[in-house]
């Protein structure tokens, strides 16, 4: 019988010792697993809305997204189907850009890679491996093979640069062929 008492103590003792106040011991979630090339967050069937002044300019869709962080950052790695619209002033969609995948960065700067499609108002194509759209100046370059497509005309060359409407582009290296109607 003593036995049994002592073996009680002993697992009551055992079990309040390990319990503890939870409102006074707040402890920050254990991250010091997480490596540098590890994200610190996932997200499947994502849609995000790049905004200036709380106007929206744009808006990514992709299948998967991994935020990785570092000093100078974070970052947002797409995957899976990415799909960005870009709006003009007035809200209207002007541009949209697939590709398989796609980094967004602090800045809101988007690299796209991977069989890039670049659509504006249904008429210009453009077709090339990779892509930067800058935040800043709202341009569009590339130094990669591209092959640029409207009716009547095709231009291919290596690195181009355009506005994101795609109104004003800018090829170089280029060579291309165009219809002329007489």
């Amino acid at each position: 019988m003593r036995r049994v008492i002592v073996l009680f103590l002993l697992m009551v003792l055992i079990i309040a010792s390990g319990c503890g106040n939870p409102v006074k011991e707040r402890r920050s979630p254990e991250t010091g697993f997480i490596g540098i090339n590890h994200p610190v967050q996932e997200s499947w069937t994502v849609r995000l809305a790049l905004t200036e002044s709380g106007i929206k300019r744009g808006v990514i869709e992709a299948g998967h997204s991994a935020e990785y962080r570092s000093n100078a950052g974070s970052e947002h790695h797409l995957d899976h189907g990415i799909r960005l619209t870009l709006f003009d002033n007035n809200g209207h969609a002007t541009t949209t850009i697939r590709s398989e995948k796609a980094v967004i960065h602090d800045n809101q700067d988007i690299e796209a890679e991977g069989n890039v499609i670049i659509t504006s108002s249904g008429t210009t194509v453009i077709k090339t491996e990779y892509v930067k759209r800058t935040a800043r100046d709202k341009m569009i370059r590339s130094e990669r093979f591209v092959t640029i497509t409207k009716p009547g005309e095709t231009i291919r060359g290596v690195g181009f640069e355009s506005d994101q409407a795609l109104k004003k582009y800018r090829i170089f290296r280029g060579s291309g062929e165009a219809f002329i109607k007489q």
